[in-house]
């Protein structure tokens, strides 16, 4: 069976590559595997969730599904004196995201291996970013929501980029099951960004 980037331990041969690009008008360099998300560059979705996003400073962050790191790193540098927590399934994007916070000197983020929300069990954020895992299928989708609602703060905000073709209704369906107040705040190209405050 081949695996995609919703693996564990992907066992892609390894094709490192480096993208130069600038995010929220800094510039960053990060490095990408295969057998990681978008690995030939900053995904579209993802670009348009950290140009929405609204990240105060001083605020704890959480990054579900972070891949190499993008949005998280570009928390990290919007909210300097917050601290950012990167999660993913993927020990390669794990390993990849460290390295890219290393290199691109950012030190306000703890990047971590973890099944869903698992391994931030019992922990509360203000806010939490996320470009969900499509092709883990909606059950996976809906469940890191509802996760995420149990570990946001009151008043705190989840932040989900989606795409209409892959599931924004149905995602926004689940989304106001659960939150008090969700609202679509950026659209570009076919991708939704979606905000749900607890």
């Amino acid at each position: 069976m081949s695996q995609h980037y919703y693996s564990q331990q992907p066992d892609a041969r390894h094709d490192r590559r480096t993208i130069d690009t600038v995010l929220r008008g800094k510039s960053l360099r990060f490095t990408s595997d295969a057998g990681v998300f978008s690995k030939g560059d900053i995904d579209y979705g993802s670009r348009v969730l950290i140009e929405t996003m609204d990240i105060p400073d001083g605020t704890s962050v959480l990054d579900v599904g972070c891949g190499y790191g993008p949005i998280g790193i570009s928390a990290a540098y919007l909210a300097p004196k917050g601290h950012i927590t990167m999660i993913d399934i993927n020990s390669r994007a794990v390993e990849l995201a460290r390295e890219n916070a290393r290199n691109n000197g950012i030190s306000n983020v703890t990047v971590l291996e973890s099944d869903v929300l698992s391994a931030v069990k019992g922990r509360k954020f203000d806010v939490i970013v996320t470009n969900p895992p499509i092709r883990a299928g909606k059950t996976v989708v809906h469940q890191i929501f509802e996760q995420a609602y149990e570990h946001l703060n009151k008043g705190g905000a989840l932040w989900v980029v989606i795409q209409k073709k892959q599931g924004a209704p149905s995602a926004v369906a689940k989304l106001e099951s659960m939150f008090e107040d969700v609202e679509e705040v950026g659209k570009d190209k076919g991708y939704r960004i979606i905000k749900a405050q607890k």
